[in-house]
């Protein structure tokens, strides 16, 4: 993950294709989902620290 103090930005991209490539997923098919499943972490994990309930998070 890639991270600043307090807020989450995003995947290492060329890692998640990495470890899908690995799983044996087609990296096209990789590539053309990881963005929306990457855009829907990152909004709930910043959720979760700004309401204090990520666990072992201090906000």
């Amino acid at each position: 993950m890639r991270v600043i103090p307090g807020a989450v930005l995003g995947w290492d991209m060329g890692a998640a294709l990495a470890m899908a490539r690995a799983l044996g997923i087609t990296p096209l098919i990789a590539a053309e989902l990881l963005p929306e499943i990457e855009a829907v972490m990152v909004r709930k994990l910043n959720e979760q620290m700004a309401d204090g309930s990520a666990a072992g998070v201090n906000p």
